[in-house]
């Protein structure tokens, strides 16, 4: 099912010097053949920006950030919100994660964001997408 032409992306507000989060977010590139999302970093001024309008704590969330028109979505909602509108062999797999109650599945969501950097590094500064990819991030 295709989103009408006229209607607003949905945003992703990631973590731009996070590996993990890079990774994901270059995932979620790969198949949103809808061209539903668009991308910002939560260290940019754009983010910053979103965060006063929408009344988003930026630090005291450790999560990705959906923001879905005026809804915004975090940790595991905001995972299974991006799953359900991707193409790609893993999808399925999140869809189905969103019957795990709520309480569990943030829980897990934070054991790996708190460990994320341990686990996979991080980089100096925010990743430069791409020519390709550009006009997906925000300015």
């Amino acid at each position: 099912m295709r989103p009408p032409r006229n209607r607003k992306k949905d945003i992703i507000l990631f973590d731009g010097i996070c590996n993990f989060c890079n990774s994901y977010i270059n995932y979620v590139i790969t198949h949103d053949h809808h061209n539903r999302f668009v991308f910002a970093s939560l260290q940019s001024d754009v983010a910053k920006k979103l965060s006063e309008d929408h009344q988003i704590d930026l630090q005291s969330l450790n999560s990705i950030i959906v923001i879905h028109h005026k809804k915004i979505l975090t940790r595991s909602d905001g995972i299974i919100h991006i799953a359900k509108h991707l193409k790609g062999r893993w999808s399925w797999v999140l869809f189905i994660v969103r019957f795990i109650p709520q309480s569990i599945r943030n829980y897990v969501y934070t054991l790996i964001a708190n460990r994320r950097y341990n686990w996979f590094g991080q980089m100096d500064s925010c990743m430069v997408p791409t020519q390709e990819v550009r006009n997906k991030f925000l300015p």
